[in-house]
C-alpha cells in the first residue's frame, strides 16, 4: 500500500503532460474529421466533347455523334483551329474528335479509319476516352457479324443501352475506417508519450539515491516492491488505454462496435503492452527527471513521425520505412493500414495482422527482458 500510495503522489504531479498530449489526439482527430465530411465524393460528371464532322451526318456516324451527345456535354467552338487549341489550353473543351470524310463507308467496308483526338489528359478527357471506345469495341464486335447498317446499329444502339447493375459486397465504411484509422494512428504518439513521460518520472522518483538507499534496507522484500511497481505502472497504461479507446467511441462513433473496430482496439491494446515495456526499459536506465520531456520527444515523437503516424506511408520514402521496421510503431500503424483497406473481417485476412502483433508482443518480451537485467545491477550498492 506505501508503494501504491507514493505512486498516486508522484502521478498526480504527471497529470498536465498527460492532458496535452490528449489535447493534441482530440484536435488533430477533430480537424481530420471535420475535413473528411467537407470533402467531396467522386461523381461521374460528362465531361465536354467538341466534335468536329467531317463526314455526312448518316448511319454509323450519326449514330455516334448522338450516342456522343447522350453521354457528354457538347460544346460549340468557332471552326478555327486557333480558336479551337485555345479552347482546350483553357479547358473549356476535355476532348476534341475529329471524324474524317469518308468515315461511315470505311468503317462499314471493315477499314477501321482513324478517328483524331485532341485531349486535356484529365479525368474528365479519359471519361469520354472510355465513352469512344466503348462505342467503337461493340461496333467493330457486331460488324463482323452482319453487314446490315440498320440491323448493325440497332445491336450496337441495344448493347449500349443496357446498365450494368453493381452490387457492393464490402461491408467496411471506409470513409469512417480512414477517420479511425487517423485516430489510432496518432495514438502511437499519445500512447508513448503519456506512457514513456509518467511512468520515468515515477521510476527516477523511486530510484533516486536516498529513496532506493531506504528501499533496500527496509524490511519490504525487493522483489515485492518491483511487483508493485510494475503492478501500479501497468495500471496507469490499462486506464490511459481504457481512456482512449472510450474518447474514440465519442469521437468516431458507432464503428468501434463492429468487428473492424474491435481489431483496432485489440491491435491498440497490445500496442500499450508495448509502449510500457519501452517505458519501464527507459525508467531503468535514466535518474535524472529533467531529461525526460527530451526521450519523449525522441522516442514519441521520433518514431511518430518515421513510421507514419503523422505523415501517410505512402509518402514516406522507402529509406525510412526500412529504417522504421525495427521499431514497434511500425507493425502497429501497419496493422492500422490494413485494417483502412479491408473489405471484409476473416481469418485469412487476419493472418497478416496477427503476425504484426505476435511481432510486437516480441518487443515487448525484449524490451522487459532488458530492464530485468538492468533493474538486478541496479539494485547492488557500491
Amino acid at each position: 500500500m506505501t508503494v501504491f500510495k507514493a505512486f498516486l503522489k508522484v502521478l498526480n504531479k504527471c497529470k498536465v503532460p498527460v492532458i496535452i498530449y490528449t489535447a493534441f489526439l482530440i484536435f488533430f482527430c477533430g480537424f481530420n474529421m471535420q475535413t473528411s465530411e467537407n470533402s467531396t465524393n467522386f461523381v461521374a460528371e460528362k465531361p465536354d466533347i467538341l466534335i468536329i464532322n467531317e463526314d455526312k451526318n448518316t448511319g454509323i456516324t450519326k449514330n455516334l455523334v448522338t450516342y456522343l451527345k447522350d453521354n457528354s456535354n457538347i460544346v460549340k467552338i468557332k471552326d478555327n483551329e486557333q480558336a479551337i487549341n485555345d479552347a482546350l489550353f483553357y479547358r473549356d473543351v476535355n476532348y476534341i474528335i475529329y471524324i474524317p470524310k469518308n468515315y461511315r463507308n470505311d468503317f462499314l467496308d471493315g477499314k477501321d479509319p482513324k478517328l483524331k483526338i485532341k485531349s486535356t489528359n484529365d479525368y474528365q478527357a479519359s471519361y469520354a476516352e472510355m465513352l469512344l471506345s466503348r462505342y467503337l469495341r461493340v461496333a467493330k464486335t457486331y460488324r463482323k457479324t452482319t453487314s446490315d447498317e440498320a440491323i448493325l446499329l440497332n445491336k450496337i444502339n441495344n448493347t449500349l443501352s443496357q446498365d450494368t447493375k453493381i452490387t457492393v459486397t464490402s461491408k467496411a465504411d471506409t470513409t469512417a475506417l480512414s477517420r479511425v484509422t487517423f485516430y489510432y494512428n496518432f495514438l502511437n504518439y499519445s500512447l508513448l508519450a503519456g506512457c514513456v513521460y509518467v511512468i520515468c518520472l515515477i521510476l527516477s522518483s523511486f530510484t533516486e539515491e536516498n529513496i532506493n538507499k531506504r528501499t533496500i534496507i527496509s524490511s519490504m522484500d525487493y522483489k515485492k516492491h518491483s511487483q508493485l511497481l510494475l503492478l501500479s505502472n501497468s495500471l496507469f497504461a490499462i486506464v490511459l488505454w481504457l481512456f482512449y479507446v472510450l474518447l474514440s467511441i465519442i469521437l468516431v462513433g458507432d464503428i468501434m462496435f463492429n468487428k473492424w473496430g474491435l481489431i483496432y482496439i485489440i491491435n491498440s491494446f497490445v500496442f500499450t503492452l508495448c509502449s510500457l515495456s519501452i517505458a519501464f526499459l527507459i525508467g531503468t536506465m535514466i535518474k535524472n527527471k529533467n531529461i525526460v520531456n527530451g526521450i519523449v520527444n525522441v522516442i514519441a515523437l521520433g518514431s511518430s513521425f518515421l513510421c507514419g503516424a503523422f505523415v501517410p506511408i505512402e509518402y514516406l520514402p522507402k529509406g525510412v520505412l526500412k529504417f522504421a521496421h525495427i521499431l514497434p510503431s511500425y507493425w502497429y500503424i501497419q496493422n492500422n493500414e490494413i485494417l483502412k483497406t479491408m473489405e471484409n473481417i476473416n481469418f485469412t485476412n487476419l493472418k497478416p495482422i496477427f503476425l504484426n502483433m505476435i511481432i510486437i508482443l516480441v518487443f515487448t518480451i525484449l524490451f522487459i527482458i532488458i530492464a530485468n537485467i538492468l533493474t538486478k545491477k541496479n539494485r547492488k550498492i557500491g
